[in-house]
């Protein structure tokens, strides 16, 4: 037996695709896999089978023909084309997770191209056509992947746009990371936070002085669930920093300040946690800072943090940028900072 993918355009009316793999199986063609992917032509078909020895390509051609089959594509396939697309996907989806340069050779894999030409200017008409599909590189420039047949589909066009935001969203997270000289010529790691950061940043809690979280928890004592941990470094649609100190003796490394968005509307709520040994230094201002850029960026109003009525280092904190409101309930303040190039028409009002 012998491995084949056989793609055919049949009409996309009931019961045709059964005719298709009723002649296919009249030849012992086992069919291993099936896509199916919606054009305006009618419905494609993808097939991986296993074929007798002796079926040549003609034979497999001459029986999608008889299957009521159209532009039927036939070529011998590998082993490895027995993963699904879905894994196969995924698969390439992590290995630009560990390599953000990999973009173009996992386009390569995703679509089983013959070649991809990267280009500096931008596509202006990105789509494809045929066997050509050009593609934005979210690192600027263009891909133009191209093989010989058969014609790409929808499907695949919507697959490698989902492969090129992920690489975009890549390539904006490792933008965030920088290295950042304190005042007093102590260097931090400032990136953004995974959900693997989880027990790093519970020790860094843990090294809080009860005063530093009783302020941050609004009185309570303990730390967060693990589960809120997790949505608080991974927050949907928002952004998480953390600040990350090596030891120069050592080369240990512990996460020393953690800083996030949690966004709502075009609101986004703040979070700030600076451990006792870092406060005072600039920490906190620098990653409000690139906080404040990464909201007017994505387009949100203001900022809000809700804080307790004696954290006056916070309070300090958020009045440098332009306080625009301060609301009042009992020992909570909640401060509204607006972005997007706005600014307060009313400094430091605070309403009961």
């Amino acid at each position: 037996m012998a491995l084949w993918r056989i793609r055919a355009t049949v009409d996309d009316r009931p019961g045709y695709l059964s005719v298709l793999t009723a002649s296919l199986a009249l030849r012992s063609v086992n069919i291993l896999a099936v896509q199916v992917h919606t054009t305006e032509a009618g419905a494609v078909d993808d097939f991986l089978v296993d074929a007798p020895d002796a079926m040549s390509e003609a034979d497999l051609l001459a029986a999608v023909e008889r299957g009521r089959g159209r532009d039927a594509f036939v070529a011998r396939a590998e082993a490895q084309g027995l993963a699904d697309q879905p894994t196969r996907a995924l698969a390439l989806a992590g290995r630009l997770v560990h390599d953000p340069d990999a973009l173009g050779e996992a386009l390569v894999a995703l679509l089983d191209a013959s070649e991809v030409r990267w280009r500096p200017e931008s596509a202006a008409g990105h789509g494809f056509s045929g066997a050509s599909m050009t593609l934005t590189d979210p690192a600027g420039g263009a891909f133009e992947v191209l093989r010989r047949a058969p014609a790409f589909t929808p499907a695949e066009y919507a697959r490698a746009q989902a492969l090129i935001e992920l690489s975009g969203a890549l390539l904006r997270q490792d933008a965030e990371n920088t290295v950042l000289l304190l005042p007093d010529g102590s260097e931090v790691l400032l990136r953004v936070a995974t959900a693997d950061d989880a027990e790093a940043v519970l020790r860094m809690y843990a090294r809080c002085s009860a005063g530093v979280r009783r302020l941050r928890f609004m009185g309570g004592m303990q730390a967060p669930s693990d589960a809120r941990l997790r949505r608080s470094l991974e927050p949907v649609g928002g952004l998480a920093l953390l600040a990350v100190h090596a030891d120069p003796r050592s080369g240990e490394e512990q996460v020393v300040a953690m800083a996030s968005l949690a966004t709502e509307g075009d609101l986004a709520e703040l979070a700030l946690l600076v451990e006792d040994a870092w406060q005072r230094r600039g920490l906190g201002t620098a990653m409000l800072r690139r906080l404040l850029g990464w909201a007017e960026r994505n387009g949100f109003a203001a900022v809000v943090a809700h804080t307790a009525a004696e954290n006056t280092g916070m309070l300090r904190l958020l009045r440098r940028w332009g306080t625009g409101r301060t609301d009042r309930d009992g020992d909570m303040l909640t401060v509204t900072v607006p972005v997007s190039g706005r600014q307060a028409s009313d400094q430091d009002a605070v309403t009961t």
